[in-house]
């Protein structure tokens, strides 16, 4: 039947292998919903434009509602050698109904269809993965409210550059998500035009009512040029780069949680419901499901730029390569589902090792820029005058084996004797910290600011 249906222009039976080939029907089934979504949505266009009666719309809508808790029940399993979603619903809904059936696809084609279903499957994941980035926001939130204290050493390269507080350094990665969050919700909105009505390319004689089926299906409006509809996937190009951006941000946190938990910082330890242990190592406790957040980056990563390259070439309007756009997007969508829900879990159950990370201020002389600071404010000397002054100073530090907050004023004048007694308040990792109050800066009250800010706007979001 869906032979008949696809097919009228060709007259021998395909070969197995192009069958094969052009088989979509294993991953686009994933947007049944959609499918019916759509049709039900374009058949009650029809019969308010006149186009099919308003019985014939009784028998397809009764028959996709029919459908739709088939396969949800498990009694239609969509199983077969359909050759896509769409044919394999039509070919039902006709058993089922008749002709009334095959007038379902008036003033449409299998093009503008699956733009429909996949679009529209798009714009509800996209809902999804932002709502699952809301709570993962929160869930950071909350652990920067608890610690605008806990100092730890803020690094560049790798190394200890200058104290921060742990709240502020959680709120970096508040402040990714929130774009990410920013992204998707602004894709979701530029996306959100519906394709159907389209037709092949060109768009179709019947006197359709485009608007009609935008708006029941939670469009803002109909797409402007149908050329451009059936051959867009732009949509899909944007979830799958909002997606590895996410997972970009996801990793590089993941590595840091790595190292932290690691023998040599422990300034955290996971959960024992998110670590594993070894086959042959009874000590070892595992940091898995960051290292696997770090490595399915790639995953997705290449589910963009596989869908960039089929997309490259291809002249207007539709060509059987975009068959290609699907199992990626799916794939990518899967993947960041779960690992924005596991990282959240993971964060939310993870121990802060505070002494550790204030223990690890006093390796690397963090308050080395404070010194420089202070002798151009105190003296008036050229900061990079200064700069050198203290660069000695470090290394008669390291000759002792202490952090530079450690030497005696005796020890820093004998550097720079115009260093007086007021410096040693200069020196200390927390007031170092705490003197960085410019604007997005870390002391303690400008990251409750950053908190409070970002507290309201989850509240405004999710209220």
């Amino acid at each position: 039947m869906a032979k008949k249906i696809a097919s009228a222009r060709i007259g021998t039976e395909s070969s197995e292998l192009l069958k094969e080939l052009n088989n979509s029907f294993p991953f686009d089934k994933a947007l049944y919903r959609e499918d019916i979504e759509g049709s039900k949505a374009h058949a009650a266009m029809l019969a308010y434009q006149g186009i099919i009666s308003n019985d014939d719309l009784a028998s397809i809508t009764n028959g996709l509602n029919k459908i739709l808790m088939e396969i949800e029940s498990g009694e239609w399993k969509l199983e077969g050698d359909d050759e896509d979603i769409h044919m394999a619903i039509e070919g039902r809904l006709t058993s089922m109904i008749g002709d009334a059936g095959k007038r379902l696809h008036t003033a449409r084609s299998r093009n503008d269809q699956v733009a429909l279903d996949f679009r529209l499957f798009v714009q509800h994941q996209t809902k999804e993965i932002s709502s699952l980035i809301l709570d993962l926001i929160q869930t950071c939130v909350d652990i920067a409210k608890d610690h605008t204290t806990t100092l730890l050493p803020g690094m560049t390269h790798l190394q200890h550059a200058q104290p921060i507080n742990f709240g502020y350094h959680m709120m970096a990665y508040v402040n990714m998500f929130k774009r990410d969050y920013e992204r998707f919700m602004s894709s979701f909105e530029r996306n959100n035009l519906s394709p159907i009505g389209c037709a092949a390319l060109a768009g179709t004689p019947h006197l359709i009512h485009r608007k009609m089926t935008a708006s029941t299906l939670g469009f803002d409006a109909p797409t402007l040029n149908c050329l451009d509809t059936v051959s867009d996937r732009d949509f899909a190009l944007e979830i799958l780069f909002n997606i590895s951006t996410l997972m970009m941000h996801i990793s590089r946190l993941s590595e840091e949680l790595i190292l932290w938990s690691s023998s040599e910082f422990r300034w955290i330890t996971l959960s024992d419901r998110h670590a594993t242990g070894s086959s042959i190592m009874p000590q070892k406790k595992n940091p898995d499901i960051p290292e696997l957040l770090r490595g399915k980056t790639g995953r997705v990563n290449g589910n963009l730029i596989g869908l960039l390259t089929v997309m490259k070439g291809l002249p207007l309007a539709y060509n059987k390569d975009m068959q290609e756009d699907k199992e990626g997007v799916f794939d990518s969508i899967r993947t960041a589902k779960l690992s924005v829900m596991v990282l959240d879990e993971m964060l939310a159950q993870m121990k802060i090792n505070i002494s550790r990370m204030e223990s690890a201020c006093m390796v690397g002389h963090l308050s080395a820029t404070d010194l420089a600071d202070y002798l151009v404010r105190k003296v008036g000397m050229p900061f990079r005058d200064a700069y050198h002054i203290v660069g000695n100073v470090v290394n008669l530090a390291e000759d002792q084996g202490i952090d530079i907050s450690e030497l005696s004023l005796e020890q820093l004048q004998s550097i720079e004797s115009r260093i007086e007694d007021d410096v040693k308040s200069i020196l200390n990792n927390r007031a170092s910290m705490n003197a960085r109050t410019s604007e997005g800066g870390t002391a303690t009250v400008r990251t409750k600011e950053q908190i409070e800010f970002m507290q309201q706007w989850l509240d405004k979001i999710s209220g």
